[in-house]
C-alpha cells in the first residue's frame, strides 16, 4: 500500500498471531512502517530498510505520532539515497550514538585506571590533577572525546597559561595529548582518529631555576618576618629546606619536640617515601612559640585540614616589606638556597640529598638498594650549623656550631 496519512490512521492493529510486523509501501522500495507489540499497545515505527555488503540493516526514523508520513519518506528517501552512494545510514548513526556516549570525562577515567597500572605514584598524581581537576580541561569534560575541537584545547591551554604559567599549560597540553593517542589506540575515536591537542600551539617551557639567595638576602628576609603564621613558615623553610606544601600542612601529630623530630608520612611527601627530619635548635623554638588549638591537627592555617594556604597573599606582603633588598625570588628559591649553602658550608652532598628528601646521586639504583643509610646524625649535625649560620647572618657575632669535617682553614 502506499503509506500516506490515510492508510496509516487505519493501520493501528497487528494481523493476527503477530507481534512484530511490517507494512511496506508499494511506491518507495526500503520504506515502511513498522507495528510491534508492548504490552496492550502496539507502537508504530516509521523504517527504512536497506542492504549493504551483504547485510540487512534497518533504520528507524521515528514514531507515527512525532513524524508526519510526508516527513518520513523525505527522511527514508535521503537515508536510501545515501546507501546507493556507498553510505551506510545505520552504521552512521551507531557511530555518532557510541561518540556520543564517549564524553571527555568517561574516557579520562577509564585512561586514568590504565596509567594507575604503569605510572609511579607521584607522576599519576599529576596525571589526575591535570585530567580530572575543573580548573584545567573542566569546561570540556562533558564533551564528547570527538567533539572536542582544536579551538577548545587552544582555549583552555590559553586560560591554563594565564592562572599557572606556560610550565603549567605545557604539562597539561602533554597529558591531554596521551589521552588522546591512548584512546586512538582503544578505537574510541572512530575509523579516522583526531587528536586536537597535536596542533595547539606548545607553551614555552621555562628553564630550570637556579637562584640562589645571598646571605644578606637570607637576613633580609628573615628580619622581614613577623611573629605570626606567614613568618613563622617562612622561617621554617629558610631552616629545614623542605617542601612549601610540606611545612604549610604540618600537623602537631608529626613532630616529637622531646626527640627534636619532624615525621613527615608517606602520603605528605613528593615521593610518597616516609621522611625524618631532625628540626634544628631554631626551628624547635618557633613551633614551640605556637599554641596548638584542641580543635585540629595542622599547625598552621585557619582549615581544620589544610593547613597553611595563603601563599600568594604572603609573598606580596613579603615583597613589599623587603622592598629592594632582595632581587625577584620565589619561595621554592629558599629550598635551592638551603641545599647551595649547606655545600658551601662543608656538609656532603648525600647529607644533602638526605634532608631535602631527594632519591637521586648516590642512592639512586643499585646503590639505593644496599645503602638503607637514612644518615639520621648527620643530618642532625648539618642542620644545626645552618641553623647556627642563619643565626649569625641575622644577629651577628660568631658561629658556635663548627663543622669538624671540613678544613680548618676553611672555618669560620
Amino acid at each position: 500500500m502506499k503509506l500516506d496519512s490515510k492508510a496509516v490512521a487505519a493501520l493501528t492493529s497487528l494481523p493476527n498471531g503477530k507481534d512484530d510486523h511490517i507494512e511496506w509501501c508499494d511506491d518507495l522500495s526500503g520504506f515502511g512502517l513498522r507495528l510491534r507489540r508492548s504490552g496492550d499497545r502496539v507502537r508504530r515505527t516509521w523504517v527504512a530498510q536497506y542492504r549493504i555488503h551483504g547485510r540487512t540493516r534497518r533504520l528507524k526514523i521515528g514514531a507515527v505520532e512525532k513524524v508526519a508520513p510526508d516527513e518520513a519518506r523525505k527522511a527514508a528517501r535521503k537515508a536510501l539515497a545515501e546507501v546507493e552512494l556507498g553510505g551506510d545510514p545505520q552504521a552512521q548513526r551507531a557511530e555518532r550514538r557510541l561518540k556520543a556516549s564517549h564524553t571527555l570525562i568517561s574516557v579520562i577515567g577509564d585512561y586514568l585506571a590504565e596509567a594507575k597500572l604503569r605510572l609511579r605514584p607521584s607522576s599519576y598524581r599529576n596525571v589526575r590533577l591535570y585530567l580530572e581537576d575543573r580548573a584545567y580541561f573542566g569546561p570540556l569534560h562533558n564533551v564528547g572525546i570527538t567533539e572536542v575541537t582544536l579551538a577548545d584545547v587552544a582555549a583552555r591551554l590559553g586560560a591554563i597559561k594565564r592562572t599557572n604559567g606556560s610550565t603549567t599549560a605545557a604539562r597539561a597540553r602533554e597529558t591531554l595529548s596521551a589521552v588522546y593517542t591512548w584512546a586512538a589506540g582503544e578505537g574510541l575515536l572512530g575509523k579516522h582518529p583526531v587528536n586536537p591537542v597535536a596542533w595547539t600551539n606548545k607553551p614555552a617551557i621555562r628553564a630550570p631555576r637556579d637562584r640562589v639567595l645571598s646571605d644578606s638576602e637570607l637576613a633580609a628576609v628573615w628580619r622581614a618576618c613577623k611573629d605570626d603564621d606567614d613568618g613563622r613558615v617562612i622561617k621554617l623553610l629558610i631552616l629545614t629546606g623542605q617542601r612549601r606544601a610540606e611545612v604549610g600542612g604540618i600537623r602537631w601529630s608529626e613532630i616529637d619536640l622531646d626527640k627534636g623530630t619532624w615525621s613527615l608520612p608517606a602520603n605528605r611527601t613528593k615521593n610518597q617515601r616516609q621522611h625524618v627530619l631532625p628540626l634544628p635548635p631554631l626551628a624547635l623554638s618557633i613551633i614551640e612559640s605556637i599554641s596548638p588549638r584542641s580543635d585540629r591537627d595542622c599547625v598552621f592555617g585557619e582549615r581544620t585540614d589544610k593547613g597553611f594556604t595563603r601563599w600568594w597573599q604572603l609573598k606580596v606582603a613579603l615583597d613589599a616589606q623587603l622592598g629592594d633588598q632582595v632581587q625577584p625570588w620565589r619561595v621554592h628559591d629558599l629550598r635551592r638556597s638551603l641545599a647551595t649553602k649547606l655545600g658551601d658550608l662543608g656538609i656532603a652532598p648525600h647529607v644533602i640529598e638526605a634532608i631535602l628528601n631527594h632519591i637521586s646521586g648516590h642512592k639512586r639504583g643499585i646503590g639505593g638498594v644496599y645503602n638503607r643509610s637514612l644518615y639520621f646524625n648527620d643530618m642532625r649535625s648539618a642542620l644545626a650549623l645552618w641553623s647556627d649560620h642563619v643565626r649569625t647572618l641575622v644577629e651577628g657575632g660568631e658561629r658556635k656550631v663548627v663543622n669538624f669535617r671540613q678544613p680548618a682553614a676553611d672555618t669560620v
